[in-house]
């Protein structure tokens, strides 16, 4: 049987490095985050940066507990793939540049929205375990971003604050906020139908 790419030497360096590069960015964020804590958890990107640093930790360095072997899975690498995916997606095509930032405010603004995602979505293409996916796999991904945004958005009149200003009814309005979550779980669908093609692609050359 063909050992785990992610088993090997280069994988399990570059996982490592990539879980430490998370689990810092996600740390110094929460330092210098000026919001509640209940309010740090809530947004996307810190939970699916936490995803993909308890994957690569839990799988490459205890892969024989119950939960090394639950993030060891195709279906859920590949799904934490298409989450920090999105993450990376919407940060630079609509967040950027909405909060001026440096020093390292911004590095570690980069790291979680860029890096990471860069970092994660390479160790999927490169060493992560390929099994068959089918489209079924895509809905079941669907799960957590729609518990996300149906969490973010009763929350938010409660707490009188919004994770992100596209979701912001109080500013833009009922319509033009659920417009705003249908192009968001469409995006999500139409890029994991593409995960799953990839890995399907990925698969075959195996």
């Amino acid at each position: 049987m063909q050992e785990p790419k992610s088993n090997t030497t280069p994988g399990l360096v570059f996982g490592i490095i990539s879980a430490a590069i998370a689990w810092w960015a996600i740390s110094y964020q929460g330092m210098i985050s000026t919001g509640t804590l209940a309010n740090f958890f809530s947004y996307f990107t810190i939970q699916t940066n936490l995803l993909v640093a308890c994957c690569l930790s839990f799988s490459l360095l205890l892969p024989n507990s119950a939960i090394g072997r639950f993030f060891s899975k195709p279906i859920v690498q590949t799904g934490i793939a298409l989450y920090i995916f999105i993450v990376g997606l919407v940060y630079n095509t609509v967040l950027r540049g909405i909060v001026s930032l440096s020093g390292w405010a911004e590095l570690v603004d980069n790291t979680l929205h860029v890096i990471v995602p860069v970092l994660f979505l390479l160790y999927w293409l490169l060493f992560a375990k390929k099994t068959r996916l089918n489209w079924r796999d895509g809905v079941i991904w669907m799960v957590f971003p729609s518990a996300y945004l149906v969490y973010s958005m009763v929350r938010g009149p409660w707490v009188n604050w919004y994770p992100y200003p596209f979701l912001n009814p109080q500013k833009l309005g009922n319509d033009r906020v659920l417009i705003n979550i249908g192009l968001m779980m469409l995006a999500f669908l139409l890029s994991a139908l593409i995960f799953i093609a990839l890995n399907n692609r990925a698969k075959k050359r195996i």
